[in-house]
Order: C-alpha cells, then sequence, then structure tokens
C-alpha cells in the first residue's frame, strides 16, 4: 500500500524544496567565504563585526596615509641634513683656504687664487642649500619656513625648525681673501660658520629621529590593525572547506530526495491503472 499519497499536495516535494533551498544558501554563504577568505562579507553576516570591521578598515587608511605623510617628512629632513653634511664640508675646505691666506709674505697671484677659490666654494655653499629640496620642501635655503608634517589621524602635526644654512646666515657671504686683514677676519668668520652649520645638523638630526619614531609607531598600529581585522572577519579556510564538501554532498542527496519526491504523483495513477 502507498501511503502519503495526496491529489492535492505533494508534501514529500514541499520537504524536499525547503530542505534543499536551505542548503543551497549554506552553500552559497560557505562558497562566498572559501573564495573570498573572509568570515564577514555582508552586514547580514555578523552586524556588530560588520560595523566593527568597517571601522578598522577605515583606521588603517587614516593611519597609513599619516605614515605616508611621516615618510616624506623623514625624506625631506634627510635631504637637507644631505645638504648641511656638504656645506658643512665646504666650510671647513674654505678653512682651508683661509689659513693659507693669511701666511706671512704670499704673493698677490697667490693670494687672487685663494680668494676665487673661495668665493667659489661659498657660491657652491649657496647653490646646494637652494638644491636641497624634495616634494617641493627645502628647510635649508634662504626664507625656508617652518615644516609641520602631519602626525595623527586627529591632525596633529610634528614641527620641523628650518634651519637656514646658506652663506648669509652662516655669516661668510661679506668674507673674502683679497687682503691679509679680510683673510685675517675671514679665519673668525669660518670657524663661526662651521660651528653654526654643526649645530643646524644637529638640530636637523633631532628633528628626523622624532619623525622616524613616530612612522614606526605607525607601521606597528598599522600591523595592529591589520592583526585585529584579520581575528575579526577572516574565515577558517579549513573548516570552511570541509563544511563545503559537506554541504555539496547535502546537495546532491537533496536533489535525489526531491527526484523522489516528483515521482510520488506517478506511483498515485499507477494506483488507477495509468502510466
Amino acid at each position: 500500500m502507498v501511503k502519503g499519497l495526496s491529489v492535492h499536495t505533494n508534501v514529500g516535494q514541499l520537504a524536499a524544496l525547503s530542505h534543499l533551498g536551505v542548503t543551497n544558501r549554506v552553500l552559497q554563504d560557505t562558497q562566498l567565504r572559501v573564495t573570498s577568505g573572509l568570515k564577514i562579507n555582508n552586514p547580514q553576516d555578523d552586524s556588530s563585526g560588520f560595523q566593527i570591521s568597517t571601522r578598522i578598515r577605515g583606521d588603517i587608511v587614516g593611519v597609513t596615509a599619516v605614515r605616508t605623510s611621516l615618510d616624506l617628512g623623514v625624506t625631506t629632513v634627510n635631504v637637507a641634513i644631505e645638504g648641511g653634511k656638504s656645506i658643512k664640508d665646504l666650510a671647513i675646505e674654505m678653512k682651508g683656504k683661509v689659513i693659507q691666506a693669511n701666511q706671512a709674505g704670499l704673493d698677490t697671484n697667490s693670494r687672487t687664487a685663494l680668494h676665487n677659490d673661495f668665493i667659489a666654494l661659498r657660491d657652491q655653499i649657496n647653490t646646494i642649500a637652494l638644491s636641497a629640496e624634495f616634494n617641493e620642501n627645502n628647510i635649508i635655503k634662504s626664507g625656508a619656513t617652518t615644516l609641520a608634517v602631519l602626525s595623527t589621524q586627529d591632525g596633529s602635526t610634528i614641527t620641523v625648525s628650518a634651519q637656514i644654512m646658506d652663506s648669509t646666515t652662516l655669516q661668510i657671504n661679506a668674507t673674502n681673501l683679497t687682503t691679509s686683514a679680510s683673510a685675517a677676519a675671514a679665519r673668525t668668520a669660518i670657524e663661526t660658520a662651521i660651528s653654526l652649520a654643526g649645530d643646524k645638523l644637529a638640530a636637523l638630526g633631532a628633528s628626523q629621529k622624532s619623525l622616524t619614531i613616530q612612522s614606526d609607531f605607525t607601521s606597528k598600529t598599522i600591523d595592529s590593525l591589520k592583526e585585529a581585522l584579520g581575528t575579526l572577519v577572516d574565515a577558517d579556510l579549513a573548516e570552511e572547506s570541509a563544511k563545503l564538501q559537506a554541504l555539496q554532498i547535502q546537495q546532491a542527496l537533496g536533489v535525489q530526495a526531491l527526484n523522489i519526491a516528483n515521482a510520488g504523483p506517478q506511483q498515485l495513477l499507477g494506483l488507477f491503472g495509468i502510466r
């Protein structure tokens, strides 16, 4: 005797369709987690988790922008330091010319040659000061202003003071070696210039260190945020893959169950001798 058959409702078919629909939806979600690598892809997956992950992603973007600003600042200061080191080296070389110009009994031709070398070195100082630029910022040229480097998401900045290192600021713009008297005065001036260059390089070094420390901290913050985001949204691919295989089997069984349920009406017709 065939039980559970009705001319109005195929109960088995409805149940099979319902179970297959649920399996297909779960299978679709699982496939998305496997292909995306994420267990939270949409708000409906985990509303609070989705909200938190969105905020973390925003923080990562913001902090990354801050790190970029800091790195640009570090490079700007590094360029200034390299320029300053070259300027100090030139000042030391100028000192050598000054010492030679202070020799007793120096002839006119030799003095003129030393003076010309001295002026050429001084001009080179100004050229370097003007060219020590990065990202349209130069903090050692004449007229340079303070550099403000973004250091946090809330808009805080690290201030890098300009360390102008042209010949005027180093107090050697008016020096010359044309006479023994001017050569004697140049000796004091060049010593002052070398000392000033050293002080300015030290200040630039302190600024560089401050920016580098903040940049390193920002990089660690980004790493921590990415780790937190991964913990929150990353799927366990081994677990999801195993689940996917199980669901694919359930889907196949569900299709088979639906086929069996669909065969019910044919059985009912058989009771009446209809094929």
